[in-house]
Parts: structure tokens; sequence; C-alpha cells
């Protein structure tokens, strides 16, 4: 069997890396030797306790803003982290909107921001890497219920969808060099707002009767991020949860 690839001496630009998932997963990039850019939109207090963490642990560390919302902010994203690190191998492209909205409530500008911000953004930046890097590894992080629907939050899937076809379509483009995959998370972590009885009031909804960790994503991100030849997958973190997504309703929590 041979040795997993090391991460050391390797950049990974990871977005929304400041909370949440985004930062455990550059915590995880960083415990295997990566150097990492700390992308933020507005969390610039944690954004910058992250890297200075990371620093302390023995790695270089950057923090970059940029307003996903913004067309203009994103086509410069990728060329700015170049500039400021002096390389990039990884990109994980994990800041998302997440409003809530049934198919009634639906509107188009609600629609149009999830779709800015949770497919074209990380589309547009993975391009822009493609074009940039001589080899890399990219991974997007899409949701279970890209297996079925989430009726309370049309918009956010519909762009969730997108982004998941976009993997498939990006895997091929950019290859050979580039490798192009994705996480698909299920009942980790509590929304904003809520707490961890949140997650206890659900777990029985997932095959394995509990809820997952933050670590449990970075986990999956590391093995996509070392593995050279894996492309246009979908790993789902979640239990089994999305097994049973294709047969549910609009009812169902």
């Amino acid at each position: 069997m041979r040795s997993s690839q090391s991460l050391a001496g390797r950049t990974a630009l990871v977005t929304g890396a400041a909370r949440r998932l985004g930062r455990a997963t550059a915590r995880a990039l960083a415990s295997e030797g990566a150097n990492v850019i700390v992308h933020y939109g507005r969390s610039e207090a944690e954004a910058e306790g992250l890297a200075a963490e990371l620093r302390e642990g023995g790695r270089e560390a950057w923090t970059l803003q940029a307003d996903l919302e913004q067309p203009d902010e994103v086509e410069a994203l990728i060329p700015r982290a170049l500039e400021q690190a002096g390389g990039l191998q990884i990109l994980v492209n994990n800041a998302s909107v997440f409003p809530p909205g049934s198919l009634v409530e639906a509107n188009l500008e609600s629609l149009m921001r999830s779709i800015q911000v949770n497919a074209w953004a990380p589309f547009q930046l993975s391009r822009s890497f493609a074009g940039h890097v001589r080899r890399g590894t990219i991974v997007n992080f899409l949701d279970t219920r890209v297996a079925g629907y989430d009726w309370q939050h049309v918009e956010y899937i519909l762009s969730k969808k997108m982004l998941a076809a976009l993997t498939e379509m990006t895997a091929v483009q950019f290859a050979p060099d580039i490798t192009v995959n994705a996480v698909a998370p299920g009942l980790i972590l509590p929304p904003p707002g809520k707490d961890e009885s949140y997650l206890e009031a659900l777990k029985d909804t997932v095959p394995l009767k509990r809820h997952g960790e933050a670590e449990d994503i970075a986990d999956a991100v590391l093995f996509l991020v070392k593995s050279d030849y894996v492309t246009g997958q979908v790993i789902y973190v979640d239990g089994g949860r999305h097994l049973l997504e294709s047969g549910s309703g609009p009812n169902t929590d």
C-alpha cells in the first residue's frame, strides 16, 4: 500500500474559512502540512484569529476578504490569492448562503443570489484556478439533499444541484491536470441560530441514527485532496441520509 500524499508545501484557498465547516477544513489541511489562505466575507475577526492560530502551529496563513455576491470580486480572488501566497494548489469552495423559502415563497431575487454565491462563484473560482495553476485539486461543498429536494430551502438546493452538475462538467473539462470532486454534508452542524437540540431531534432521520461532526467533513476533504486518481465524485458524509432523499416529499423534515 502506497503512502498518502503529503500536503507539505502546498497552499490551499478555503472560501468561507472563518467559521463552521470551512474553519474545520482549514485546520485539517494545516494539520497535514498545507499553508492556508483564509477567505472571508464579513467575519474578519474570526478569520484573523484562525490565521494566527495556524501560524502558531507552524504553517503559513493569510486572510483574504471578498464578497462572493460581487462578480468582480470573485473574478479577482484567485489572482489576489496567488499574489499573496506566491502559489496555489488546492481550492475548497465551501462558502454558501442558506436562505429559507418554499416553492410558494421562492422568488427570482433570492434564487439569483443563491446561484451567484453557491454555484457561479465556485465555478468562476474553479475556472480561474484552472487557468492559473499547472496542477491542482478542487473540492466543492454540496449538500446531502442534492440527492432529492430541500422543500424548505428551494433556492438554496437548486443552486447546489447546479454546483453538483458543474462538479462533473469541470472534472472532465479540467482533466488531466486538475481533479474536481465534492463533499455533500448531512446532519453535521445546526443551522445558525439553532443549537445541539436541533441535531438531536433529527438524528433518527439518518440511517446511522446519529449526527456527524465537522471533523468528518474535513476528513473527506483530506481524502479527496490527497487522491490523484479520483475526479468527478461526490462523497456523501451524512450517515446514509442521501439514500432516503429520493422519496422525500414537501412535508418531510
